[in-house]
């Protein structure tokens, strides 16, 4: 059965005279602890070096003082904001029997004036504030993210890297048009098999071939671009095996049936079901919000106004759902999603980028439900099941 994340609260009762509360403002370099220890009137504030062992000493330390005045410590609880450092420490918290949480950064209110102070005790005083009124159940005070297990991190490198490889691979080819139109050079395809043989034998309009030093760096540059493309390869190869060694595993499930839409590759549901389709989310608008394709709005008295997408969520999936929505309108026209797109901006000047906004919120909350409930959505076709 699915299990939704509920983070927006907590759901446990707080007990303030039993439940030590911690909090940790976080930089590569040292951790300052704030602390509320029950039965102790002041605030303990530590600054530590990065090292879990004496956090755990410093823990446990807290709770003795507060058992010496006569306070049983039932619940020790930790918060800190996701950052560098990831979701180690929560991990290793929840291992040695501590309530461990990690708190979006952006979630947490700070003053809006001009030129605030900002140190980390001030930081660490507002996550403390945030964090309370989280554990007290109240709302909107700050979210929590949830922690994924080593498993599941680890399983969105290959995608996660793909892309940044993709994305250096375009600048290589980029940079050497670049270089060649420098010198007047137009038309070279640097991706091509043959490419780096032919760059002995180009010439400027003048007559004159490539100078020497810029036919070194090119020469390099096809080197790494290579490299890039093989190191690609390796990726998708190795995707493909596990596929084949584990095609019923639960986030292999879901990429094999995500695949069968016509119009989605293997690349992109592989990369939808690890970042968003396999989390538990509970219902269509966590879909979008998490995907940061949900609007803004801009509304005081009478003004009525959209700053346009809130960009608060996930990037990828977002640039993945843009690019998804416009592969859609080609391979899945006689889908119902496609005819309402085409039926708003058939006679709508200039309505084609926001509605291609709206056509990926709409086809993300429709795939989430093909794999999660099994609806296909209305119209789209799928290849056979294999």
């Amino acid at each position: 059965m699915q299990t939704l994340n509920n983070l927006s609260r907590s759901l446990i009762a707080l007990e303030p005279a039993s439940t030590l509360i911690a909090v940790i403002e976080m930089s590569l370099s040292s951790w300052l602890v704030a602390g509320i220890v029950p039965g102790i009137e002041r605030q303990p504030l530590k600054k530590l070096a990065v090292d879990e062992s004496a956090l755990l000493r410093l823990l446990h330390r807290w709770r003795e003082e507060a058992e010496k005045v006569g306070c049983r410590i039932e619940r020790i609880v930790v918060a800190f904001e996701a950052g560098r450092d990831g979701f180690w420490l929560a991990r290793w918290l929840k291992a040695r029997s501590i309530e461990a949480h990690v708190i979006h950064a952006a979630s947490v209110a700070v003053s809006r004036e001009h030129r605030r102070a900002k140190t980390d005790r001030l930081d660490a005083e507002l996550l403390k504030r945030a964090f309370l009124g989280w554990l007290r159940g109240e709302r909107n005070h700050c979210k929590v993210v949830a922690i994924p297990t080593l498993k599941d991190e680890d399983a969105k490198r290959p995608s996660r890297e793909r892309e940044s490889l993709v994305g250096e691979q375009s600048r290589i080819v980029n940079r050497m048009k670049a270089a060649l139109i420098r010198l007047g050079i137009r038309g070279f395809n640097p991706k091509l098999k043959r490419a780096a043989g032919r760059l002995d034998s180009l010439r400027t309009p003048e007559g004159e071939p490539i100078p020497p030093n810029t036919l070194a760096e090119l020469r390099r540059d096809m080197e790494r671009r290579r490299l890039i493309s093989n190191q690609i390869r390796q990726i998708e190869e190795a995707r493909l095996k596990h596929f084949e060694q584990a095609p019923n595993d639960g986030p292999h499930a879901m990429v094999r049936l995500l695949a069968r839409v016509i119009g989605v590759g293997i690349e992109t549901a592989d990369m939808l079901v690890h970042e968003v389709l396999s989390r538990n989310m509970h219902d269509r608008r966590a879909i979008a919000r998490y995907a940061g394709l949900t609007g803004s709005p801009d509304e005081s008295g009478r003004k009525r106004r959209e700053k346009g997408l809130a960009r608060s969520g996930n990037g990828r999936v977002r640039r993945g759902m843009v690019q998804l929505a416009w592969r859609f309108l080609t391979y899945q026209k006689e889908s119902a999603l496609a005819q309402w797109y085409r039926a708003r901006t058939e006679n709508a000047r200039g309505a084609r980028k926001p509605m291609i906004v709206a056509l990926a919120r709409k086809l993300l909350i429709a795939l989430w439900r093909f794999v999660w409930q099994g609806v296909v959505p209305d119209g789209v076709v799928l290849r056979p099941a294999q």
